[in-house]
């Protein structure tokens, strides 16, 4: 049967900064940039990265028949252990399921999904992308980055999309790079990027995947191609024949250029306003071009994402403090005192031997007498049974506040430290850090959800420990 997108999921971090705020600071050194400061680009919080965000992203989809995934990320934790296995240990797959991490350009998400999209095994690919991504403070990128995710169910059966041909190009054109261990691109000349790079590169695919298809470019309903360059997805589409009101918007007004998840970010927002038959061209632009023709099909008409672009862009908490992107970022080196030196050094040991606790928040279930606890013992807490308990997943578990406490001593790198007891309806109850907060939504009682983020830094050996937290569910129409 043919393989094709069958659903799909978005995520974007809570924190969206004012771009007003970024251009207030720098207003003495780069007067220029208050002509940038409209709308909000998405701010990941400390506890976030292209890890967290792309669990989050997959938690819209199903695992069901899921035997490959596949991670594309510039900005991934982990340059020598494969992110794409910690993705799917949380997600709680297969550990027989292949994985593989995409990675160096920003088009390594729409290459990801190509390749799903091609291959010839009989189960599903999990295509996820996410990106952090980071700018010098006072340059132009800083105002137009973002970060955000999205994953992409591949495989046969109910395919909402179905892709009609393909063009690439592995052209070594560099518009910007970034040098292993560096945190910062370098960029080059705009209109030479403009000119020789966008201008040629990108219709030479377009024309080719056209051709290929038999599509006229009158055709196209929605053309999706992310990019930082004022106006170049539709200086592209009228130089391809892409009529201008098919031109997708980029997201950029509450949210930002996520990268390497851009693309396929652009495509989902096209699906959700696609109707079947309508032909969708996507292109992504590094190194080289990705040009990806797709059609609506039938089943598009009754999908419903449970987590869709538009909800995850309208989303969010305004963010006024600059200062905060600076810190979360690393820039601002501030002094939180003695309580912020303990050591962190993780024990991988534990850590493995814990993995189904830790990773997929899992429960126990007493055999005998049914209480659920967090974490599990060797014995119920509630009757003293000493029957192995059953696995019991608290990630998607409805929860509410039952006490809770905002700690201005205990460090955090975004204080005040929120934490409380928190109690899931099927009666578990447990201690743990609740983030996002909006103080004036938090109160006991308040409906929780699960999120799994980062828990500690360990600066000295660079590695991450995540867990599970609790985030409020802001009221409707908030």
């Amino acid at each position: 049967m043919e393989r094709g997108i069958i659903s799909f999921g978005a995520y974007i971090p809570n924190l969206r900064i004012e771009r007003a705020a970024i251009a207030a600071t720098h207003s003495w050194s780069f007067p220029a940039l208050k002509g940038l400061g409209k709308g909000m680009r998405a701010l990941a919080n400390w506890d976030e990265d292209s890890i967290t965000m792309g669990v989050e992203a997959a938690r819209g989809v199903s695992m069901e028949d899921v035997g490959t995934l596949a991670f594309a990320s510039t900005t991934p934790p982990f340059a020598d252990l494969q992110n794409a296995t910690l993705i799917a240990t949380t997600l709680g797959l297969s550990d027989s399921i292949a994985t593989a991490d995409f990675a160096g350009s920003l088009r390594a998400g729409s290459s990801a999904l190509l390749n799903a999209l091609r291959s010839a095994e009989d189960k599903s690919t999990l295509v996820v992308a996410a990106d952090v991504r980071r700018a010098k403070p006072g340059s132009v990128q800083e105002m137009q980055y973002g970060a955000g995710a999205i994953a992409m169910k591949v495989g046969s059966g109910k395919v909402i999309a179905r892709l009609l041909g393909a063009a690439t190009r592995a052209d070594a054109f560099i518009d910007h790079f970034r040098a292993t261990g560096q945190p910062y691109e370098y960029f080059w000349e705009e209109r030479w990027v403009r000119e020789e790079g966008y201008g040629k590169i990108v219709p030479a695919a377009a024309q080719a995947v056209l051709a290929q298809t038999g599509i006229a470019a009158g055709d196209i309903r929605h053309f999706c191609m992310p990019g930082t360059l004022s106006g170049i997805a539709a200086a592209m589409a009228k130089k391809i024949g892409v009529a201008p009101e098919a031109v997708t918007d980029n997201l950029a007004a509450r949210c930002g250029d996520t990268g390497s998840a851009h693309g396929l970010m652009m495509l989902a927002a096209a699906l959700e306003q696609a109707r079947p038959g309508d032909k969708i061209l996507l292109i992504t632009f590094g190194a080289g071009c990705d040009a990806l023709l797709f059609e609506a099909t039938d089943a598009l008409a009754d999908y419903r994402p449970r987590l869709s672009v538009a909800a995850a862009v309208a989303g969010g908490r305004s963010e006024p403090h600059y200062s905060k992107l600076l810190s979360f970022h690393g820039e601002l080196q501030l002094d939180w005192g003695m309580r912020s030196e303990g050591n962190e050094k993780i024990s991988l040991t534990q850590q493995y031997r814990a993995r189904d606790q830790t990773a997929r928040f899992a429960a126990g279930e007493c055999p005998a007498c049914g209480t659920i606890q967090f974490p599990q013992l060797a014995c119920c807490v509630n009757c003293g049974g000493m029957d192995p308990l059953t696995p019991r997943s608290l990630s998607d578990e409805p929860a509410r506040i039952f006490s809770y406490t905002a700690d201005w001593l205990q460090f955090s790198p975004a204080p005040p430290l929120y934490f409380g007891l928190v109690q899931f309806d099927n009666g578990a109850r447990v201690m743990m850090e609740v983030v996002d907060v909006d103080p004036a939504q938090l109160d006991v009682g308040t409906p929780l959800n699960m999120v799994f983020r980062i828990k500690s830094l360990d600066s000295e050996r660079h590695y991450h420990r995540y867990f599970w937290k609790a985030v409020p569910i802001a009221p409707q129409g908030v």
